[in-house]
């Protein structure tokens, strides 16, 4: 049985959940529980508030969690990160309220800075040889310069809307946060086993997430041409057409590389192009 905690609410619980789901991992869990079994993988899941779960690895309570790097950073510089997710992206930032003329970094000197990330921000001021007073809240921070506890903020951001809507702009990117796998310092040899089979379930969803399957149609003298250019795991697959002359090629692309792959294909002879997404890439 191996335990994985994940964010009781907030913006990676959802993702979080999701990933166990994409998993093949059912989860019996009501309104409100703290703790939930899963129905067909020796797992059970606890919720818990963002900035308990840490301790709650070191003190052995949980196996694994879902958090986001910028936690780490905070709290958790000890534990091992075993997996980059890729969901939940955002960045730390400091903003200042839209009408402050900003400069750079060196108009912070001084400044009263509110955040609920004291060591991400100390590191930075270091870093940059500022000195500044924190102001270190719990909660939203984005309304601390609009009733004058402070003159900057350091926060999560994601799309900006809660800066925007809180006459704030963005001034200066600390540091890029996506959600990750942790492992605890100490765990039971049966919990590790079963956490190499959850390793390999979320690689393979994860590898999907990132890839596309291609098929193609290609005159026989092309096929050369067009293997070269496909980024496969082997070799594409190439099935003979009824049509004399012609094949059809079967391989895998980089989601990212999409557009600059179709445009390589089509010039290399390629034709009838069809796209699909991956639900599961076991390797």
């Amino acid at each position: 049985m191996v335990r994985i905690a994940i964010q009781k609410s907030g913006r990676l619980n959802e993702d979080s959940l999701n990933l166990l789901k994409s998993c093949g991992i059912s989860i019996d869990n009501g309104k409100d529980q703290l703790k939930a079994a899963a129905r067909n993988f020796p797992m059970e899941v606890f919720y818990l508030r963002n900035g308990d779960i840490p301790q709650y690895m070191r003190d052995g309570v949980v196996d694994l969690a879902i958090l986001g790097e910028n936690l780490l950073v905070e709290k958790g510089e000890d534990l091992k990160v075993i997996e980059q997710l890729g969901f939940s992206k955002c960045r730390v930032s400091i903003a200042v309220p839209k009408n402050i003329a900003f400069q750079g970094v060196q108009d912070l000197e001084g400044k009263r800075i509110a955040t609920s990330y004291p060591n991400t921000v100390n590191c930075f001021l270091e870093a940059n040889q500022i000195k500044a007073d924190l102001h270190i809240i719990n909660g939203s921070v984005e309304i601390a310069p609009n009733i004058g506890l402070a003159d900057a903020i350091c926060d999560i951001v994601s799309s900006g809307s809660t800066l925007f809507k809180n006459n704030l702009k963005e001034v200066v990117e600390i540091s890029l946060s996506e959600a990750v796998l942790v492992q605890a310092p100490s765990v039971s040899d049966a919990a590790a086993a079963t956490i190499d089979k959850l390793r390999f379930r979320i690689q393979s969803v994860l590898r999907a997430k990132q890839s596309k399957y291609i098929l193609l149609n290609a005159p026989n003298d092309k096929i050369d041409a067009i293997s070269s250019i496909l980024p496969v795991l082997k070799s594409p697959t190439v099935l003979p057409l009824a049509q004399e002359g012609w094949s059809s090629l079967h391989s895998v692309i980089n989601a990212g590389d999409f557009w600059v792959v179709i445009d390589q294909l089509k010039a290399a002879g390629a034709e009838d192009i069809l796209v699909c997404p991956i639900e599961k890439m076991v390797l």
